[in-house]
C-alpha cells in the first residue's frame, strides 16, 4: 500500500462554477488527477472553531460536480481527541459527494499538542501500530471490494 498526501490544499483558488470545465485552473487539475489516481481517499483535518476547515471544504467543492470522487472508497483519520463537530459536518459532507463513503472505518489517534518525537513515540508503539494497522488493511479491502461493485 502506498498513501500520497496531497500538499497544495492552500494553492487551490476560492471555488467558482465559472472556473469549471476548459477553465479549470491547474492546482484544481492537479487535486482531480490526485483524486483520479487513488484507489481510496482517507481524509484527515483538524477542527477550527468546531466546523470543518475552509481549506478542506474549498478542496472538497472542487470535486462535487465531477465524477472522479463520486464512487471513490473514502474513510477518516482523525488526531485529535476532540472534534466531534467537525467529524459530524464533515461525514454529511462526504455521505454527499461520495456513494462509497465508510462512516464506519475510523481511526482516532490523538496527537494534539504532541511534539514530533512524541508523535512518532505513540504511532509507533504496539497497541497504535497494530490499530493503524488494522485500519489500513480494513480500508485496503474496503477499496477492493468497491473495485469489483
Amino acid at each position: 500500500m502506498a498513501i500520497e498526501v496531497f500538499q497544495d490544499l492552500a494553492a487551490l483558488p476560492v471555488f467558482s462554477p465559472d472556473l469549471e470545465e476548459a477553465l479549470t485552473p491547474a492546482p484544481v487539475l492537479a487535486l482531480v488527477q490526485q483524486v483520479q489516481a487513488a484507489d481510496g481517499l482517507l481524509i484527515s483535518s483538524p477542527e477550527y472553531v468546531r466546523a470543518l476547515p475552509g481549506g478542506l471544504k474549498n478542496a472538497i467543492d472542487w470535486l462535487v460536480s465531477r465524477e472522479e470522487i463520486i464512487q471513490k472508497p473514502v474513510a477518516l483519520v482523525h488526531a485529535s481527541h476532540r472534534g466531534d463537530d467537525m467529524l459530524v459536518d464533515l461525514r454529511r459532507v462526504l455521505s454527499t459527494v461520495t456513494a462509497r463513503f465508510n462512516s464506519d472505518l475510523f481511526l482516532r489517534v490523538p496527537l494534539m499538542k504532541e511534539s514530533a518525537a512524541s508523535v512518532l513515540q505513540i504511532v509507533s508503539g504496539a497497541e497504535v501500530y497494530s490499530e493503524a494497522q488494522q485500519f489500513l488493511q480494513d480500508f485496503a479491502a474496503f477499496c477492493r471490494c468497491a473495485r469489483t461493485a
